[in-house]
């Protein structure tokens, strides 16, 4: 916690001040002195418990992995700890293992491994003991490999150890991460430009100061005396207090919105986001197969709803006027789909989940959508299973033999459908059987075919089932002699579906000026159909590129094909790497979302990596810079506008501090110029403390508390390097800081021309400056005039302005006010001649602009 404490202080602006502090001290001002200390832990203090928020959010959300492995010693099975394996070890494969190494398969018994977190791959990949010949094979294509911290989904085997560590596919990705430099964010870059600049300006006006100051042979002490109030004056001491203030209000805003944010910076910066790279597995999509095409074999196709494992949703006529309950094919396919599948869907800490193959259990929730369910149909509707006949990667199908209620028997088949084409003698059309003597069946089987075809253009995973009546004498038969000459009922396509809301989510980022490009380990196939349907490809120019084509493309070349890029599919983790740096190549904010290993090095190089909260590995979560704590893709458009929000917040609140400072130090410079030798000083050290921090502080943090302005969303993004002051905002804040020191300055050479004492004279422009600056504030609320917004949207701001009056004239009313500051009651026609003229100039100077649609003003 020590270390994350001390990590506050790296801040440029906590260096000024600290400067400011120690000079101050030096000259004896101790009071001053003490005042910017406050300040400075104040600040570092809200920023480190933020961090340390978060900290303990991530400490939540981390995962535990393998620590241990049963492998074969001296003959004998025996369980060790997973960091002692060795290369030649052999180690047994259960279901539900996390991999402790890489290891080549040595047997498998329908043995399925889930890779998702490595590769992208949305669906569980069968491994094998068959040699691959070809090279430069993609890791989820190595159907015989196994790769550390991935998950066993179904079946068993047996693997050679062949890597362990920062040897294997994850230790590479480690070592990726390692030589990853950590990218500063935009906010960063802007508040150490904007430290640089504070500093050079404060430096550079004490500097004119002490020249004019020698030249008019004043003494030293004057002239440090002066010096001291000017760089009180130039630096804004509220300024890092407030804008951690206010990201952390944002951040606390994001949190309800289910965004943890590790970093306040990130905050900010997600309102800079031109590019959004994002995983699609579980990210865009559901990471929850699910049926969501049906066809069956009178030539009819059906939608079917729902979301996810939940087994609710309806089968819908596609192109004709059909109903489920008249469908009797579909029925058919249905129910040999419930009864010919092992997977179930069991609740687990309050949410469905599969267990088996996820394949299996699309279907097995699509047929508990049409009323079929294995348990009930065992336990009271009569069916008995007498003997399954597992899917196995040769056969390429699964099957079982289930008695009926009626006592028949019957062989429930499903697998690939092209295989079970080939095998299949007959068709169910309506209530009868087209076979190869009907008239119907060669209808029958083009429409299978074509329907095949379809399913295969919407890059669907496509199931066939069917049925074949058993007599007595085959109920003994293998799986060879039965699983032929059966009849086909149905066809299923099964995808991991968008999530719902995700493709409104990316029309308001393409409306915003965002671009979304999906990059997956999935098939291109796949990743296209889905970043069509959701708006990711929107045009014909909109490419699709693989991991292949990047092998070999340079540099250069990926960076000139990245604009018309929105998919990069089959990809590693060096691709993901190279895209992002990429994009940041071609001055592009990158953010990056992932919930995998083979994600973080990519999560760390880019400008903003948002990590998954439930799916997301702890790699991946240490990685980024902040974590959707709902894994939903929308929940980064919210934090995406939430940073505009705060980016705006950010310029109105530095619009309305600076324009103070700088309205301090001309009154200061006024007097030294015009005076000379003789100068007395408007305003007191800590006459100025009391602006920044009181009555510009205060109603200066009630700027973070602004509604959002209507065109938020419509805006296109700002530039990597555009600083707080674009479009004119620099001129605004010296034009208008000028202004308010000028007026702050006459008044008080004319007390001091009409006789009033030095102490009356800085006490009147004490007060103009103070009121000056409360009536700035209804003009720094918004990018037009105050003319154009609604003076009473934000009562926040209303209740500090009333509290930062009510203080300040306590200083000058009160007799505890009047020793610490040095100040005088005003006459009372006095203060109202000051609160009118103040305000006057603020609606002249917005009057003119309004008019004249200047950018000066």
């Amino acid at each position: 916690m020590w270390i994350l404490y001390l990590e506050q202080y790296k801040n440029p602006l906590v260096f000024i001040l600290a400067i400011g502090a120690i000079v101050s001290a030096m000259t004896g001002h101790m009071v001053d002195a003490i005042a910017i200390a406050v300040i400075i832990l104040i600040n570092t203090g809200i920023s480190f418990w933020q961090e340390r928020k978060a900290q303990k959010g991530m400490e939540a959300l981390k995962e535990m992995a393998a620590p241990q492995a049963e492998v074969l010693r001296d003959s004998a099975w025996m369980m060790i700890p997973a960091k002692e394996l060795v290369p030649g070890d052999i180690i047994k494969i259960n279901t539900g293992d996390i991999l402790p190494a890489d290891v080549r398969i040595l047997e498998a018994h329908q043995l399925a491994v889930d890779e998702a977190a490595l590769t992208g791959e949305s669906e569980p990949v069968t491994k094998s003991v068959d040699t691959i010949i070809e090279k430069d094979v993609a890791l989820g294509d190595q159907k015989n490999m196994a790769f550390m911290t991935t998950m066993v989904t179904t079946g068993t085997g047996l693997g050679a150890v062949t890597a362990t560590g920062m040897q294997t596919e994850v230790g590479h990705i480690a070592e990726m991460m390692n030589q990853t430099p950590p990218t500063k964010s935009p906010m960063q870059v802007r508040m150490d430009n904007l430290a640089h600049l504070l500093l050079i300006v404060g430096l550079g006006i004490v500097a004119l100061v002490c020249g004019v100051g020698f030249y008019h042979g004043m003494p030293l002490l004057d002239i440090l005396n002066t010096g001291i109030s000017l760089s009180v004056a130039a630096i804004p001491e509220g300024l890092p207090t407030v804008v951690m203030i206010v990201l952390t209000m944002g951040s606390t805003r994001m949190a309800q919105n289910n965004a943890l944010a590790k970093q306040l910076s990130a905050i900010e910066s997600l309102g800079s986001v031109t590019v959004i790279c994002s995983d699609k597995t579980g990210t865009l999509t559901q990471n929850q197969m699910q049926v969501v095409k049906a066809y069956d074999t009178t030539n009819h196709f059906w939608n079917v709803t729902g979301k996810g494992f939940e087994p609710k949703g309806e089968f819908v006529a596609d192109g004709h006027e059909n109903r489920l309950e008249y469908a009797s094919s579909l029925k058919q396919g249905l129910l040999v789909s419930a009864l010919c599948s092992d997977a179930k869907v069991v609740e687990q800490e309050g949410k469905l989940v599969v267990q088996g193959s996820p394949t299996e259990g699309a279907i097995v929730v699509a047929a508990a959508k049409a009323g079929f369910v294995k348990d009930n149909l065992l336990s009271d509707g009569g069916y008995q299973i007498i003997k399954k006949f597992p899917f196995d990667s040769t056969r390429k199908m699964a099957s079982a033999i289930v008695k009926t209620p009626n006592g028949d028997h019957f062989l429930a088949v499903k697998g690939a459908p092209d295989v079970l084409l080939t095998k299949a003698s007959s068709f169910q059309t309506s209530s009868t059987i087209a076979d190869m003597t009907s008239s119907q069946f060669d209808n029958a089987k083009d429409g299978f075919e074509s329907a095949i075809e379809r399913f295969a253009t919407q890059a669907l995973r496509t199931i066939a089932v069917g049925f074949k009546p058993l007599s007595a004498n085959q109920l003994d038969l293998e799986s060879n002699d039965l699983e032929q000459d059966f009849c086909l009922t149905s066809l299923f396509g099964i995808i991991d579906p968008p999530r719902p809301e995700v493709k409104d989510a990316i029309e308001q980022c393409y409306r915003a000026g965002v671009r979304t490009v999906m990059i997956t380990g999935d098939h291109a196939a796949t990743a296209e159909a889905i970043a069509k349907d959701i708006g990711i490809i929107r045009r014909p120019e909109h490419k699709v590129v693989t991991g292949t084509q990047l092998d070999h493309m340079d540099d250069r070349q990926l960076r000139s094909i990245c604009p018309s890029v929105a998919v990069f599919a089959r990809v590693t983790p060096e691709h993901k790497l190279r895209i992002v740096q990429a994009q940041q190549e071609n001055q592009e904010v990158a953010s990056m979302t992932g919930d995998g290993v083979n994600d973080a090095p990519a999560l760390k190089r880019a400008d903003i990596g948002v990590a998954m909260g439930i799916t997301g590995t702890s790699v991946a979560k240490d990685s980024g810079d902040m974590i959707l704590l709902d894994d939903n893709f929308s929940t980064i458009v919210k934090a995406v506008r939430q940073g505009r929000q705060i980016f705006d917040n950010l310029r109105k609140f530095m619009r309305q501090a600076l324009t103070a400072n700088v309205a301090e130090v001309s009154v200061i410079l006024f007097a030294f110029l015009a005076m000379g030798p003789e100068t007395i000083l408007p305003l007191t050290p800590l006459m100025i403390l009391w602006v920044n921090l009181v009555s510009d502080g205060l109603p200066a943090l009630a700027l973070g508390m602004e509604p959002e302005e209507d065109d938020l969303m419509e805006r296109k993004p700002r530039k990597r390097n555009e600083p707080f002051f674009s479009d004119g905002l620099g001129l605004r804040i010296v034009t208008r800081g000028l202004a308010l020191g000028a007026l702050s300055y006459l008044s008080f050479a004319m007390a001091l021309n009409n006789g009033y004492s030095a102490e009356y004279a800085q006490t009147v422009a004490f007060l103009v400056l103070i009121f000056a600056q409360l009536w700035h504030l209804f003009d720094s609320r918004t990018f037009t005039t105050l003319y154009r917004k609604n003076p009473f949207t934000n009562k926040y701001l209303l209740g500090a302005i009333v509290l930062s009056g009510s203080l300040s004239l306590s200083v000058v009313y009160t007799s505890l006010g009047q020793f610490v500051f040095g100040t005088e009651a005003l006459a009372l026609n006095h203060l109202g001649y000051i609160v009118m003229a103040s305000g006057a100039l603020i609606f002249l100077l917005s009057a003119v602009k309004e008019l004249t649609k200047t950018k000066l003003l």
